[in-house]
């Protein structure tokens, strides 16, 4: 994947233009975005619908082992990757929840935010994700994050394609 570096303005930001990442160093923030052919709420469902993330969110395109939602303000969810290595948990909050809008989580000590607007008849979907400092997000791009969040978002347009079209 190419890297290029952005003008004075954005100098400090990072742009994989292959996967529509940005990698916003002063804001310690993760930026990725996707377009759909399909409704928001249908995209909506996929994230927050337990027998649906079970078939998209593992970055290897693995279905998930376990996967528990309580979609409410304040409510949990719990993805649990099976490798060779053993079960890995993935856990966090909601934060806020607008039905077909606006998704915002915590998880792993960030701010994990779902946007999705309806474009002449596509879905624009912004994830980001925010980490409290340079070292949380230093820690999160060592293990990988921006690239498997990338892949677990080419995986959802993957199987909304083949669930809708």
């Amino acid at each position: 994947m190419s890297t290029k570096k952005l003008s004075t303005a954005a100098r400090t930001a990072d742009v994989k233009s292959e996967s529509n990442l940005t990698i916003d160093r002063t804001n310690h923030t993760i930026i990725l975005v996707r377009s759909f052919d399909a409704p928001r709420e249908l995209i909506f469902d996929s994230w927050t619908q337990p027998e649906q993330v079970l078939c998209w969110w593992d970055p290897t395109g693995a279905p998930l082992a376990e996967c528990e939602i309580d979609l409410r303000r304040g409510g949990a969810f719990k993805f649990v990757y099976q490798t060779l290595a053993g079960a890995h948990p993935f856990t966090g909050l909601y934060r806020e929840i607008a039905r077909a809008t606006r998704l915002v989580f915590e998880a792993m000590g960030a701010v994990g935010k779902v946007i999705l607007e309806e474009r002449g008849g596509t879905t624009l979907m912004t994830v980001s994700i925010t980490c409290a400092s340079k070292a949380a997000f230093d820690h999160f791009l060592t293990l990988g994050v921006d690239r498997d969040t990338a892949r677990t978002l080419d995986n959802l347009i993957a199987y909304v394609r083949a669930k809708w079209s």
